[in-house]
């Protein structure tokens, strides 16, 4: 039996009286790859930014490799090992492409400002096995990030290889779970697809567990071995694909309420 990685007990965060989550109970076994949907305003970003310590929860328990992360800052909740995309892309566009996947990494580092300031050698060590890494993770999407790329900033890139970047750098973290918010929004039927086989790729060739909020169907029934619907900040169904696809309140939850049942409020 695989190890539970990830355990939400009874999540609810209220704003100003508005329930986002309300008693929500979720888990993740360490190798899973787990799709979230569900309509807008499910709470389904609410629940990813609970998790990397962006929103704290109004009562509840997350628990990470059996530990507690309430309380704890997002960069606290990364050196623990749970690292995110944005569903709005998040890099620094004046930066360089290998900058902003090495940036990243300095959540690992274990020079100080010290060894920065007098650039000593174990500082130039340490920036040279980050350089190395950087190249290793960006190396990921083929030659797309790489190359004469490196040294390019940001901004230059296509919003299909901001994305893409964007999943570097999270990777870049060394995490054991990878949380991806709608990592396929915006794109093409064929950049869909690519970035729908480098997900699964992210667990069989790099070991990451993962949790992903996707809107696009086709990606999740092609990634996900378990399927979680939220609907109002609750679980309204979860198992496979075809189980929750298949399951009448999620039906009813993206097309909305059948006419006889509207006539009749």
């Amino acid at each position: 039996m695989s190890e539970r990685i990830l355990d939400i007990k009874n999540l609810s965060v209220t704003f100003g009286g508005l329930h986002a989550l309300r008693d929500l109970n979720f888990h993740v076994d360490e190798g899973e790859i787990v799709g979230v949907i569900g309509p807008n305003g499910a709470g389904k970003t609410t629940f990813f930014n609970m998790i990397s310590g962006m929103v704290t929860p109004t009562s509840g328990d997350i628990l990470f490799e059996g530990e507690s992360l309430i309380g704890l800052d997002p960069n606290q909740v990364t050196q623990r090992g749970i690292s995110r995309t944005f569903q709005n892309v998040r890099l620094f566009a004046n930066m360089t492409i290998a900058e902003n996947v090495m940036v990243a990494q300095h959540c690992r580092t274990k020079q100080g400002v010290w060894g920065s300031l007098f650039n000593t050698p174990a500082f130039r060590k340490e920036e040279r096995e980050i350089r190395e890494h950087a190249e290793k993770v960006l190396g990921f999407f083929g030659t797309r990030l790489i190359g004469y790329r490196l040294e390019q900033p940001a901004s230059v890139l296509s919003y299909a290889n901001r994305r893409r970047l964007e999943i570097a750098r999270a990777m870049a973290t060394s995490p054991r779970l990878l949380l991806l918010d709608e990592p396929v929004a915006g794109m093409n039927p064929k950049e869909s697809a690519e970035l729908t086989d480098l997900i699964g790729k992210l667990r069989s060739e790099w070991g990451f567990t993962i949790v992903m909020i996707e809107h696009d169907m086709n990606v999740v029934r092609d990634v996900s071995d378990r399927v979680v619907c939220l609907d109002h900040g609750e679980t309204l169904a979860q198992g496979s694909f075809e189980e929750v696809s298949n399951d009448p309140e999620v039906i009813e939850a993206y097309l909305g309420r059948p006419l006889e049942k509207r006539d009749a409020s």
